[in-house]
């Protein structure tokens, strides 16, 4: 009983997609000679022509069959000339995405109001430019506040510092050097800033606040302690660390909390004169 329905429908899928067959080809001949009877040397065909068999090839599998006049290549290449015309109009008329673009006069404004206000953030900014009627997300004003030009005054302070304290300055910081074995080592180096020498170094896998205390101890014997110590804020830097330098009659300096990647790119800790942008030294 199965077997029989399923006869009867596939005959009459046959039998259906045979008709439409046969009437798509004869709609396809009846144009094709209305094309021929038009007047003229030699039949042309019209843009509505050309729209019909565009769409008829996305719609009929067995266009190319009844395809006389011209060949099947041509109307492809129809079809995709429509297909960039249709975007480049799409493309000339369509709203225009991704951010607004802001103007140079509120990239002036942006870059004046923070400079005259060095502790504004980004939100109380993006405040007073909203109530001035502007209309700027607050992601926006924090990009174009990190390109604002930043003043010279705390380069020059810290460039003095160093050029008449150089004589006096010593340096401590760690850097990582990976092993054979996959793991991390920790060098530990404490460095002379007027002459760049190093003064004391040593390797440890797991440093801690206090084997870094025992290095300055083992760095400055006989009381050859510098007069000012500068260091990050790194963990093994601990109030511990900061107490041992004072016992050694040293001033210690800690750098700002996040130094930007610029100015890590200029040396860090020993060659910040040569940044254009410096980190502030904490009293």
């Amino acid at each position: 009983m199965l077997s029989l329905l399923r006869f009867l429908f596939v005959l009459i899928d046959r039998f259906s997609c045979s008709r439409r067959d046969l009437l798509m080809e004869n709609l396809v001949l009846r144009q094709q000679l209305a094309v021929l009877k038009r007047r003229g040397p030699q039949p042309r065909l019209a843009a509505a022509d050309r729209l019909f068999w565009v769409g008829l090839m996305r719609l009929w599998p067995g266009w190319k069959r009844a395809l006389i006049l011209v060949q099947s290549e041509t109307v492809v290449r129809w079809h995709r000339r429509g297909f960039k015309m249709y975007w480049t109009w799409l493309s000339h008329h369509r709203t225009r995405a991704g951010r607004k673009c802001v103007s140079r006069e509120l990239r002036e404004l942006i870059f004046r109001t923070v400079s005259e206000n060095e502790n504004w953030g980004a939100p109380r900014i993006h405040g007073e430019l909203k109530m001035l009627g502007l209309d700027i997300s607050e992601r926006t004003v924090l990009r174009w506040m990190r390109k604002a030009p930043r003043t010279p005054k705390p380069a020059k302070r810290w460039a003095a510092f160093l050029n008449n304290h150089h004589e006096a300055i010593a340096a401590m910081d760690f850097f990582t050097a990976p092993t054979l074995t996959f793991g991390v080592l920790y060098c530990f180096f404490v460095i002379a800033h007027d002459r760049r020498r190093i003064l004391h170094f040593n390797v440890k896998k797991h440093p801690t606040a206090a084997w870094v205390v025992q290095q300055l101890r083992e760095a400055f014997p006989y009381d050859s302690a510098p007069k000012y110590l500068i260091f990050d804020r790194g963990p093994q830097f601990s109030k511990e660390v900061i107490d041992t330098a004072k016992s050694f009659v040293i001033q210690p300096k800690g750098t700002s909390f996040s130094p930007s990647p610029k100015e890590l790119r200029c040396g860090g800790l020993l060659r910040l004169p040569r940044c254009d942008r410096s980190l502030a030294v904490s009293p």
